[in-house]
């Protein structure tokens, strides 16, 4: 998969990162698929299709073998690595892996962050998201959920709950103290991608297949992917060597937690939550199998992060105007577990 190491300086010669003191060295980058399937469909009628406005109709035979339920993951080396073992960053529902890239109002996000204290970072879309391709309605046999522009804003804490979010932004009834860049909000709902909700197990089948190929390693993951990353690290106990749970919508199973009695892990939460109408009794289901890991004899710490004085904290705070310093708490407990050079 890796080329030979190698140097590759990004700024003019290389490229410079927005608000970056340093350019960014690595030793390598790059990007593949893992996982996925074929499958066959057949007993379907041959069309004529035009592609293009103007071109010859083309007869498409859509009988045949397809490949399906692959997964992309792009990586970045940094020249000087630290982290002992290579991080993971896996993404929320309706979302790709852009949620850890630039921020929607152009700071350096967690990938760059990371990657700057040392981290080989892989980077994903799931299943069904971005460039991670789609599969025929006879594969995924159910409809696609989309969100309005409304509803990351009314249901993501950066507005105060439903009917917070209005078309003028003079009238969005922000949350008092919001660290979400909402200047940018526009930009942050054109990340928005579909998604299924009868897709998880192969979801969780390519982020499996992702682990066996790169880990052991360190898995960062958020909301929707607490499930999958929970899940994945109960069959796959000997490959995860911490777990850093970003506001975990869904937890693993609580019966199985005490496999990962031998695996540190970090649960962060961020503001807003009591003010929710929803987020208490996630909040808690993430506890609860917090207190699982714990009674089973592991190591399961949990944050809120207006208790140790991070206030303002959206559901998205790897893009809170504060994600450096929310970055900054995660690493100090990676060094603090001995997971850093």
């Amino acid at each position: 998969m890796r080329k030979t190491l190698f140097s590759i300086l990004l700024s003019a010669a290389a490229i410079q990162s927005t608000f970056a003191g340093d350019p960014i060295t690595l030793r390598d980058m790059g990007s593949f698929h893992v996982g996925g399937r074929v499958v066959e469909i057949s007993g379907k009628p041959v069309k004529e299709v035009v592609f293009g406005a103007g071109g010859v109709p083309a007869k498409v035979d859509p009988n045949g073998l397809y490949q399906v339920e692959q997964m992309y993951v792009q990586y970045f080396l940094p020249q000087n690595r630290k982290g002992k073992y290579p991080l993971l960053m896996w993404h929320g529902g309706g979302l790709t892996g852009a949620t850890y890239e630039t921020t929607p109002d152009g700071r350096e996000g967690w990938l760059n962050l990371f990657i700057r204290k040392g981290w080989d970072v892989y980077n994903s879309d799931a299943v069904e998201r971005g460039r991670s391709g789609f599969a025929p309605p006879d594969v995924w046999n159910g409809e696609p959920n989309f969100l309005t522009k409304a509803n990351p804003f009314e249901r993501f804490r950066i507005g105060q709950g439903l009917g917070s979010w209005n078309a003028d932004p003079a009238k969005m009834k922000v949350n008092v103290g919001s660290q979400f860049p909402v200047d940018a909000y526009d930009n942050f709902t054109k990340q928005i991608v579909p998604r299924w909700i009868n897709t998880d197990e192969a979801i969780i089948a390519a982020y499996a297949a992702l682990v066996d190929k790169v880990c052991p390693c360190v898995l960062l993951f958020h909301s929707q992917a607490g499930g999958f990353g929970f899940t994945v690290a109960q069959a796959r106990p000997d490959k995860i060597k911490a777990i850093v749970a970003v506001e975990p919508a869904v937890a693993g199973d609580k019966a199985q937690a005490g496999r990962l009695k031998d695996i540190p892990t970090l649960v962060v939460y961020g503001d807003y939550i009591p003010l929710d109408s929803r987020w208490p009794r996630m909040r808690q289901i993430g506890l609860d199998y917090a207190d699982a890991i714990r009674t089973a004899g592991g190591s399961a710490d949990v944050v809120n992060l207006p208790d140790v004085g991070i206030k303002g904290n959206s559901h998205m705070l790897m893009m809170d105007k504060n994600n450096g310093q929310v970055a900054d708490l995660i690493q100090k407990w990676l060094v603090d577990k001995g997971l850093v050079d």
